[in-house]
């Protein structure tokens, strides 16, 4: 029963991921006033946790693959984590939950030595193509859309809007189950690496604490997303979670953890860019960044230290 006590931290981080991460989903939906803020928390509820049982398992290999993780080595990984997290969230800044679990295990398994460097390697460079990769896949469906919608609806009245709303929901709730199948094992994938429970358990858990950070404490963050980045509109919107979701998708069947945040936020500045670079906030851009090299930094010094206790 004690062992299970260790849990807590992962409950604790999944709580910190989606105060800070459902603002990816259904953030750009909340701040144009497409959605409300308790209507897009039940849809973001439902399908993360569908893609956390259907898919959460895929991407859990990859802590094991990073480093050998103790039970007690849990505790310390996923609290500096949450942490990291929930510092970054009080700031209202997007941040990587893969990158804080990533740096905590660094941090936490230095010492011995077991790192394996080559598959952190391999993740870093997902966390490099995670951006990029959905900016140009925004750039180019806005495009699409953009002149598709012109030619057939028209870019105003009644047909659009309508479009508008339905697709909002309807990659909000793709961008939900993607959140869940990829980013759940940055919550609990320890535990399973550690024997602890099985990858089933911990999707169910991470799930859950997921949802809780969600309905508790993730407006502030969601403003962020949906005013500050860029001047988004309706369709950029609706383009902006699908590129993120596709994004992450992605990831996921290759089994890496990536992060939703920079997925959504290359996502906004890729459509920012179709209507010139003085539409991207480059300040809030800036801060951004600077919180992704901080994110695993940070966390990964809060785990050595916790690290140096065990010892």
């Amino acid at each position: 029963m004690i062992d299970y006590f260790y849990i807590l931290g992962g409950i604790y981080f999944g709580w910190s991921l989606g105060a800070n991460d459902s603002a990816n989903v259904f953030g750009t939906a909340v701040a144009t006033r497409i959605l409300k803020f308790w209507v897009a928390i039940l849809f973001l509820s439902v399908f993360v946790f569908v893609g956390s049982i259907l898919e959460g398992p895929k991407c859990m290999q990859t802590m094991s693959n990073v480093a050998t993780i103790s039970l007690k080595m849990t505790a310390i990984v996923t609290v500096s984590s949450a942490i990291t997290m929930t510092a970054l969230t009080i700031w209202g800044i997007p941040a990587s939950s893969s990158q804080a679990i990533m740096g905590a295990i660094i941090g936490a398994t230095i010492l011995r030595g077991s790192p394996n460097w080559s598959a952190f390697l391999n993740v870093v460079l997902c966390w490099i193509g995670t951006p990029i990769g959905a900016a140009i896949i925004a750039f180019l469906l806005y495009r699409f859309l953009d002149a598709i919608l012109s030619r057939t609806l028209g870019m105003s009245g009644a047909k659009f809007n309508t479009f508008i709303r339905f697709g909002i929901i309807i990659t909000g709730c793709m961008g939900a189950y993607s959140l869940g199948a990829n980013n759940v094992a940055n919550v609990t994938g320890v535990y399973v690496a550690a024997k602890l429970i099985s990858p089933f358990t911990a999707s169910v858990i991470g799930a859950i604490g997921i949802i809780l950070g969600a309905a508790t404490y993730s407006r502030k963050v969601m403003e962020t997303v949906g005013h500050k980045i860029t001047l988004i509109g309706p369709l950029a919107a609706l383009v902006a979670v699908a590129a993120e979701s596709i994004t992450v998708y992605i990831y996921t069947q290759v089994g890496v953890p990536v992060s939703t945040s920079q997925a959504i936020v290359g996502a906004v500045v890729g459509i920012g860019l179709i209507r010139g670079i003085k539409a991207v906030n480059k300040r809030m851009i800036g801060e951004i960044i600077a919180g992704w090299l901080t994110t695993p930094l940070a966390s990964g010094i809060l785990a050595f230290i916790g690290s140096l206790f065990i010892r």
